[in-house]
């Protein structure tokens, strides 16, 4: 009766073992899941925060353009999200020594594809950043498809030349010149995201080992554009009235004339200066003035209606009117925290190019939030770079959801090392464990033996 018990409970016990191992099956997406669990968080978490904000700042948008409809923009962001997920997890599937065999291929066909935006793209404000493709009649921002492939042609490069990286013709040339190329065919249409690029390419080149006499010289260089802009922007501007001179043909080119007024109106922003010309960072600063420490709640943004593109390029001043400053600091830690995950995985990583390529990817990611942010509460000229994960989907989104899916394939493949060495360590101490109890017990019968023998 005692036996029949314990054998049904026995098998109750594996029956249950059975179907809560149901969840964590070989075939499982949860067990197919792997890479830095705290970086899969920050992903959830900066999703949510996109539902809850694009959703309250679109409100105008769906009026306008959708006959009051707000929801339509929420399941278009959900839907975004969900195809981005499903970005992350596909790519993070996948070995990453692979991304270095497609980068070379990539950086190629970004090249090409910069210039024909350049001359036949979509045009906005002067600017031509998007390129339409045929039959499903979307349009994608080809400058995201060249950060991509830029960043992991340059990890491939300086993983493979670190034995002469320091020497300027074999070393310090080829790993800049694919740098060089990408910015001056972003520059026209978008020198924000060209000097993000170059910014974020230096950093990395830093710390590939490139020899930082040269890296000064190549800032110094490229610092004089820069000089040049700023002083013309200072030069025709007129203080009296406040607002910018006629300026000559030769300054009438291309994006230029905006340039020089997003320098003007950031070195001369006072309460003087034209409405018009500050209306985009007066509205920002309103709305972070509106939110105080706490905010006025989810949803209940009044600047949402005044602000220009408060589901995108200004969506943190939305974040602080809702959520005040404690939740503007939050999204502030959160991409830190990402950043350091980040590190950690370069640090753990044994190959270079995975080294690099998480690092580079992570640093682009987290400079474009700052940046970001720093627009937002006026502390860098308006640019139009949005806030990675949490502006509102489209194809930044998703070479954003690319890029994320790439760290986490080397996390993967670093916790994948870390488990084999682990076992490995673990074998190795069973082993000798197992030797050291087998000679404890050889000893302890030749003792054994050696008393018969004195006995005998």
């Amino acid at each position: 009766m005692d036996e029949s018990k314990k054998e049904m409970s026995n098998s109750k016990d594996i029956r249950f073992e059975e179907m809560a191992s149901i969840g964590r099956s070989p075939g499982s997406l949860l067990s197919r899941t792997r890479g830095d669990k705290v970086i899969w968080a920050i992903v959830l978490v900066l999703a949510l925060v996109s539902m809850l904000v694009v959703y309250s700042s679109t409100g105008l948008l769906a009026y306008k353009y959708n006959r009051g409809n707000t929801e339509i923009y929420l399941f278009k962001q959900i839907m975004f999200i969900i195809v981005g997920m499903a970005v992350i997890y596909f790519s993070h599937r996948v070995n990453y020594s692979l991304y270095s065999r497609v980068a070379r291929i990539l950086f190629l066909i970004s090249i090409p594809l910069l210039i024909y935006t350049l001359f036949f793209g979509v045009k906005l404000n002067e600017g031509s950043r998007w390129i339409r493709l045929p039959i499903i009649n979307l349009t994608f921002q080809t400058s995201d498809l060249a950060k991509l492939a830029l960043f992991m042609y340059l990890s491939r490069l300086l993983s493979k030349k670190q034995d002469k990286i320091k020497d300027f013709k074999q070393g310090f040339i080829p790993v800049m010149l694919p740098v060089v190329v990408i910015c001056i065919l972003i520059a026209p249409a978008n020198l924000s995201t060209a000097l993000l690029v170059g910014a974020t390419s230096m950093l990395l080149l830093f710390i590939g080992r490139v020899s930082t006499k040269h890296l000064m010289m190549t800032i110094g260089l490229l610092a004089i554009p820069v000089v040049i802009l700023v002083t013309i922007a200072v030069a025709y501007y007129d203080k009296e009235e406040g607002k910018t001179k006629d300026l000559p043909a030769v300054l009438e080119v291309g994006r230029l004339p905006t340039w020089i007024k997003r320098v003007q109106n950031f070195v001369y922003d006072s309460k003087a200066s034209d409405k018009d010309e500050n209306y985009q960072i007066n509205q920002s600063k309103i709305a972070i003035a509106k939110g105080g420490m706490l905010g006025l709640g989810p949803g209940n943004s009044e600047t949402r209606n005044f602000l220009p593109h408060p589901y995108s390029d200004f969506i943190f001043a939305i974040i602080i009117e809702e959520y005040g400053i404690v939740g503007g600091a939050f999204i502030i830690l959160i991409y830190l925290l990402f950043l350091l995950r980040s590190i950690r995985v370069f640090k753990k990583c044994p190959y270079a190019f995975g080294a690099f390529l998480a690092l580079g990817l992570s640093f682009t990611l987290v400079i474009q939030a700052l940046i970001n942010m720093a627009v937002t509460v006026n502390l860098f000229p308006v640019t139009g770079v949005t806030l990675p994960l949490v502006s509102m989907g489209g194809s930044s989104f998703l070479f954003t959801c690319l890029s994320i899916g790439i760290i986490l394939s080397v996390a993967r493949n670093v916790e994948q090392a870390e488990g084999k060495l682990a076992a490995a360590q673990a074998a190795a101490k069973a082993e000798a464990k197992a030797e050291a109890k087998a000679k404890a017990k050889a000893k302890t019968k030749a003792a054994a033996e050696e008393e018969e023998e004195e006995e005998a």
